[in-house]
């Protein structure tokens, strides 16, 4: 029995120096990591701007007194970077960016500060600081599209048209909807062992993220797992063929977390109910490619407004800007100029 139970324990000690020697080597392979911007609250050299007392990753375009566009990007947790050919427009309007409160390179705050109602907040504060005597047009992409008409159904008297990327859903059916269909996506991207290698590989890199602060490692892991995400063999986020590789600076993963977890069905339908009040014109603009939340999703949301239409971008997934930009912006702009 005793030299039984040597044995175990001698077998017990080698596969324990085996995993530390294979965990080791795994740490050290995996050391290629980016480095993760730093936010604007610690970054004096980002353009920023402190918005309800957070501040703010803000880039501004073209002449301070023409009619102001401000763009939302994705998420929640993303950033502007995919939109930034939007910047063309500046010729004739003054174009905003900005990364929302805890998402891209503005400041990190609490989970309790990032719901719906605290992201509308900041909207609003935005929008009044740049345009505080005349209405502004919207451009939102995906989440940024959701936010979008939650601002323009609360205050339809600020908002002179909408331009929305898109958006994933608009009331509660459309919430449920996209839920049942992205968490099977969501889980089978890491029930592979081809996944879960992928899943083991991110961890280790994150290991080696060290700053630039507390959220970095988070953000990193986050990043990766959203990326994963999108080019599922199944998700036609991705023209076929294609990858979705949108550039982007860093995900926001305490923002893509607690958006959704503190908002939900109820309050989609709630502000499902409102967006009838907004008088101006929408668009709803969607790629091709996508299937999911594409153009057969949009055409069900123009029922939503007073006075809104549908363009379809060919060859362009989700993405849209980015995977189309001339002929994206050649629809906003006859959209927002007819004449």
């Amino acid at each position: 029995m005793k030299r039984i139970l040597r044995i175990a324990l001698r077998a017990i000690g080698i596969l324990a120096a085996i995993l530390l020697i294979a965990g080791a080597a795994a740490y050290l392979r995996f050391a290629d990591v980016p480095a993760i911007p730093a936010t604007a609250d610690a970054n004096p050299a980002l353009p920023g701007q402190e918005v309800l007392g957070v501040r703010l990753h803000v880039q501004s375009f073209g002449a301070p007194d023409a009619p102001v566009i401000i763009v939302l990007h994705g998420g929640p947790g993303g950033d502007h970077r995919s939109l930034l050919p939007l910047r063309a427009l500046s010729d004739r309007y003054r174009v905003v960016f900005y990364d929302q409160r805890g998402a891209g390179l503005s400041e990190r705050v609490a989970d309790a500060a990032l719901t719906l109602d605290d992201h509308v907040a900041e909207l609003d504060a935005l929008a009044k600081a740049h345009s505080p005597d005349r209405p502004v047009a919207l451009v939102g992409h995906s989440w940024g599209a959701i936010l979008a008409a939650a601002h323009l159904g609360l205050h339809p008297d600020r908002v002179s048209a909408a331009v929305l990327i898109e958006p994933g859903f608009l009331d509660g059916a459309g919430w449920r909807a996209f839920d049942a269909r992205a968490r099977p996506l969501v889980a089978d991207q890491w029930q592979t062992l081809r996944g879960l290698g992928a899943l083991l590989a991110t961890g280790f890199r994150a290991l080696h993220v060290t700053g630039p602060d507390g959220d970095a490692r988070g953000d990193y892991f986050m990043g990766r797992m959203v990326a994963g995400f999108a080019n599922h063999p199944a998700n036609p986020y991705h023209c076929p063929g294609e990858a979705f590789d949108s550039p982007g600076w860093r995900i926001g993963a305490r923002a893509m977390q607690a958006v959704p977890r503190q908002s939900g069905p109820a309050d989609m339908d709630a502000l499902a109910a409102r967006l009838v009040a907004f008088p101006g014109p929408v668009l709803l603009m969607a790629g091709a490619c996508n299937d999911w939340i594409g153009a057969p999703l949009q055409k069900r949301h123009l029922d939503l407004f007073t006075k809104a239409r549908l363009v379809e971008i060919p060859k362009a997934g989700h993405d849209v800007v980015d995977d189309r930009p001339v002929a994206a912006i050649a629809a906003i702009r006859a959209f927002l100029d007819p004449g």
